[in-house]
Parts: structure tokens; C-alpha cells; sequence
């Protein structure tokens, strides 16, 4: 199954909520991926320009798209960002296709 990465930042109303009554959101987010038959590897919060990471593993991009866009949907977050994550191995055989493409730059 596909690793994705996201990163999310919560609305400052969100985290009003959470300093008035804190609560463990990995339960929640561990519920929204197995719903769609994935996994959730981990959820870190972080200093900088996002507030929160999670690594999960989905059957597949619909799934994972679906579960982004429930979450994304809810109003608690002023940004949510999902990266596709490859395997070493993946990597290696998207490098064996390209060397088949005739790629040509442009305004050449």
C-alpha cells in the first residue's frame, strides 16, 4: 500500500478549543484511515509552518483523497497538505521508465 505525508495547521479557533478541553487527536485520525482500509504510522506536532505531521499508508489515492478531503471538509484546519511518499524501490524503476522517454526541453 502507498506512504503519504501530510502536514496540517489548525485554525486558531481549533486550537482555542483544545487549550479549553486538550484532547489526543490520533485516535480520530487513526479512525478516518482505517475506515478507508489504511493505517496510521504516526502523528507528531511540530514548531514552523505546519502544525501537526502524520504518516499513513493507504490502499490508494482515491482512499487516501477521500479521507484528506473528510478531514479538510470539517472546518478545523486552515491548511492540509498530502505528499504521495515512493519506495526506494519505486524510485528505481520510475528512473529505469524515464530513461525510455524522449523527453525534449523547451524551444528546443
Amino acid at each position: 500500500m502507498p506512504y503519504y505525508l501530510t502536514r496540517f495547521s489548525y485554525t486558531p479557533e481549533t486550537w482555542a478549543r483544545l487549550i479549553k478541553k486538550p484532547e489526543d487527536r490520533r485516535k480520530a485520525a487513526q479512525e478516518y484511515v482505517e475506515s478507508v482500509g489504511g493505517t496510521m504510522h504516526g502523528f507528531w506536532y511540530a514548531f514552523g509552518d505546519q502544525d501537526a505531521i502524520t504518516l499513513w499508508e493507504a490502499p490508494d489515492n482515491v482512499s487516501m483523497a477521500a479521507v484528506a478531503v473528510a478531514i479538510g471538509s470539517g472546518g478545523a484546519l486552515s491548511s492540509l497538505e498530502t505528499t504521495v511518499l515512493l519506495t526506494v524501490d519505486e524510485t528505481i524503476d520510475a528512473l529505469r521508465k524515464a530513461e525510455q522517454i524522449q523527453y525534449r526541453p523547451p524551444g528546443s
